[in-house]
């Protein structure tokens, strides 16, 4: 099997006035923001879940509980960065992640470049094995209402 595994991620944030958005490490000017324990940045979270699942080490509610107080409103870089040693600790490094932000406004898309920055210091990886992809919905579900925000990821990791 050469030691390669893929492990999911899947999250969704509401979105509401009066909160910062935080997305892929980087705070987007917008009218609402995700709402959450942390920071309720979406993408990092789904990375840090694809990478915890593939790692079989559980999900980031296990790790990062949101009834534990020092986690209110955490820097949800703090916790990737976590999740990189968890997952390294175990002798495993990424291959690449691929991920899709499904959100209808703001658009991503000009955010892309600066998110793959950020999320490639903090996990300590080359920009080329980060993956960062948007869609809206068409204005359907919840997404296309502007109540919230969904993204996924996979994640390919392997032992060193």
């Amino acid at each position: 099997m050469n030691g390669f595994r893929i492990g999911f991620g899947y999250d969704v944030h509401q979105l509401k006035e009066g909160y910062d958005f935080w997305l892929g490490g980087i705070k987007l000017e917008h009218v609402k923001g995700a709402v959450g324990h942390s920071d309720a940045d979406v993408l990092i979270h789904v990375i840090c879940d694809a990478l915890l699942g593939a790692a079989n080490m559980r999900d980031i509610g296990y790790h990062f509980s949101d009834k534990d107080p020092k986690y209110k409103g955490i820097d949800s870089k703090i916790l990737l960065r976590d999740v990189m040693k968890f997952i390294r600790d175990e002798g495993y490094e990424v291959g690449n992640i691929d991920t899709t932000v499904c959100l209808q406004v703001p658009k991503v898309n000009p955010h892309i470049p600066a998110m793959k920055t950020c999320l490639a210091e903090v996990m300590s990886l080359p920009e080329s094995s980060i993956s960062v992809k948007a869609t809206t919905t068409e204005w359907l579900g919840f997404v296309g209402r502007e109540e919230g925000v969904s993204a996924y990821c996979v994640a390919l990791i392997y032992k060193v």
